[in-house]
C-alpha cells in the first residue's frame, strides 16, 4: 500500500475526514492552523461543513451544539486556545456529548511562545474546567500514530459518549513523515440515539440536555455515573508502548514527540553499556500504570522527561509507588532536549552525579 508525504497536522485532518468527521469549527491559532486550512479545503468536498468562528469559545460552543444534534464533530487549537475552551469542555463532558478536540501544545504560560511544549499534561489529564470529569487523552508520537489514532478518536467518542482529547504538539504538527492510511477505513457516522436533538415533530416526547441540576441527589448520581464509564474507559482504553525494556536498569518514561528523542538516547546508552528502556504513554489519562507495577528486577532508577517544568512526573512517582527513584529531566519554554543531554544526564545519574 502507498504513503503519503504529509505534514502531521495535515495528516491529522485528513484522517478525521476518514474517521467520519462532518463538522469543524475553530479559530486560528499557531502551530495549528493546517489543520483548519485543511478543512476549509478538503471537509466541504466530503460533504460536511468547516466553519471559522470569531474565538475559541464560539469553536467549542459551535461543537456543543452541532454534536448535541448528532453530527461528527471536531474542533482544534492551542494551548492558549485550549484554556479558553475549557467551560464549554467542562460542559461537554457533564452532558456526555461525543466530540474530538485536538490541542497542538506550544510553550506557555500565558501566550508563551509558538515553539512546542508539553505543559499542557495538566489540562490535558485533569481538566481546566469545574467539576468531576475526565477526558480520554490520546498522545501520539509520530504522524503514521497521528492519523491512526484521529480516525479511532471518532469511534471512541461515540461508544463512550464523551469528548476524546488527541494530544500533539508544535513539532509532531509540523513535522513531515510518510503516512499510510487504510483504504478500508468505513466512516462511523452517529446514528439517530436517544439523546440526540433532532426534533421530535410531535412523534416522541421531547429530549432534554443540560448539565443544570439543583437537586444535589440528583447530581450527585448523575457524578456517579459518569465516574462509573471512565472506570470503563480506564480498564478497557489504557494504552502504552514498552521499548527495550526486559533488561532495563535506567527506565525512561517519555510521551509524545519527547519520545522520539529518548528512543535514541536509549540507542546510545546502549551502545555505551548502559541498559535504558522507555515506558511510553499512549493514554495520558487514563495514566499506564500496569508497566510501573511490573518493572524489570534489573530497573535501579525511573528518568521522566517532558518539554515543561514537571507534570506527568507526579503520575509516574504515583505509579512506581516508591519502589525505585524517580527522577525528572524536563526542557521548557519551547527548547527541545538533544538525545546526548539526555544520555549524559543518565550517565551521570548512575554514577551518582546528577541530582
Amino acid at each position: 500500500m502507498s504513503r503519503t508525504l504529509m505534514k502531521g497536522n495535515e495528516a491529522l485532518a485528513r484522517a478525521a475526514i476518514r474517521g467520519g468527521c462532518t463538522h469543524f469549527f475553530g479559530y486560528p491559532i499557531t502551530p495549528q492552523n493546517e489543520i483548519p486550512e485543511y478543512f476549509a479545503r478538503e471537509l466541504p468536498k466530503a460533504g460536511g461543513l468547516f466553519l471559522q468562528a470569531e474565538s475559541e469559545i464560539a469553536a467549542v460552543n459551535m461543537l456543543y451544539g452541532s454534536a448535541a444534534a448528532g453530527a461528527q464533530a471536531m474542533t482544534s487549537s492551542s494551548s492558549p486556545g485550549l484554556a479558553l475552551m475549557q467551560e464549554g469542555i467542562s460542559m461537554l463532558a457533564a452532558t456526555e456529548i461525543p466530540c474530538v478536540i485536538v490541542n497542538v501544545m506550544r510553550g506557555g504560560p500565558g501566550l508563551g511562545t509558538i515553539q512546542p511544549a508539553q505543559s499542557d499534561y495538566f489540562q490535558m489529564t485533569r481538566g481546566g474546567g469545574n467539576g468531576d470529569y475526565r477526558i480520554l487523552s490520546l498522545a501520539p508520537a509520530t504522524v503514521q500514530e497521528s492519523a491512526e489514532m484521529m480516525e479511532e478518536s471518532f469511534a471512541l467518542a461515540q461508544k463512550y459518549r464523551t469528548p476524546v482529547f488527541l494530544v500533539s504538539d508544535g513539532l509532531l504538527g509540523q513535522m513531515m513523515e510518510p503516512v499510510q492510511f487504510d483504504r478500508h477505513t468505513k466512516k462511523k457516522r452517529a446514528g439517530n440515539k436517544r439523546w440526540i436533538l433532532t426534533g421530535h415533530h410531535h412523534r416522541r416526547p421531547p429530549r432534554t440536555i443540560k448539565s443544570l441540576r439543583l437537586d444535589p441527589a440528583k447530581l450527585e448520581s448523575h457524578n456517579l455515573e459518569l465516574q462509573d464509564k471512565y472506570g470503563r474507559i480506564s480498564r478497557r482504553e489504557t494504552r502504552f508502548e514498552l521499548y527495550r525494556m526486559n533488561d532495563a536498569e535506567l527506565v525512561f518514561c517519555a510521551f509524545g514527540s519527547t519520545a522520539r528523542i529518548v528512543k535514541n538516547s536509549i540507542d546510545d546508552l546502549r551502545q555505551k553499556g548502559c541498559r535504558a528502556g522507555l515506558i511510553r504513554p499512549q493514554t495520558l489519562w487514563p495514566f499506564p500504570v500496569q508497566p510501573f507495577k511490573t518493572l524489570p528486577e534489573s530497573g535501579k532508577a525511573v528518568i521522566c522527561v517532558e518539554m515543561n517544568c514537571g507534570q506527568m512526573v507526579d503520575d509516574v512517582r504515583l505509579a512506581v509507588e516508591g519502589r525505585m527513584p524517580v527522577h525528572f529531566y524536563g526542557r521548557c519554554g519551547g527548547v527541545i532536549p538533544e538525545p546526548a543531554e539526555l544520555s549524559e544526564y543518565a550517565l551521570e545519574l548512575l554514577t551518582g552525579g546528577a541530582a
